[in-house]
């Protein structure tokens, strides 16, 4: 059985630290003057432009080392090492830092997602009345 590697993939990055930051792909393409549908090919690529990449990074926030370097195992990490005290708030083992609360982002995340079964409830019942 081979256990190979997985690749470098540079877009995956740039999409879920996206997704963390509560962004979607039209905020960022306009944040970069170009349309959703570049900033979907850019988070389907392997690789990137390094220019491209800091124009990317500071769109989301953070720094082009910080995308280079993000990995779940890193997320996990800091969610298991994770202290209250002010002093290490966002900040990760590979000292890259964090300008947000992943946890609230968790949280922000599960509401959206009952309020979105909620309306398909109350839509599903209008239905029903109405036949």
């Amino acid at each position: 059985m081979s256990t190979a590697t997985k690749p470098n993939h540079i877009g995956r990055k740039i999409s879920r630290i996206r997704e963390l930051r509560d962004m979607k792909q039209e905020a960022l393409a306009q944040a970069l003057g170009t349309n959703q549908q570049a900033i979907s090919a850019i988070e389907n690529s392997e690789t990137i432009d390094e220019d491209k990449l800091v124009e990317i990074a500071k769109a989301l926030g953070v720094t082009a080392e910080a995308i280079k370097s993000f990995s779940e195992e890193n997320m996990i990490t800091y969610f298991n090492t994770f202290n209250d005290s002010p002093g290490n708030f966002g900040k990760f083992e590979s000292g890259s830092v964090c300008n947000f609360n992943p946890l609230d982002k968790v949280v922000e995340l599960y509401e959206r997602l009952v309020l979105a079964e909620k309306e398909k409830v109350e839509y599903l019942e209008k239905l029903l009345k109405d036949k």
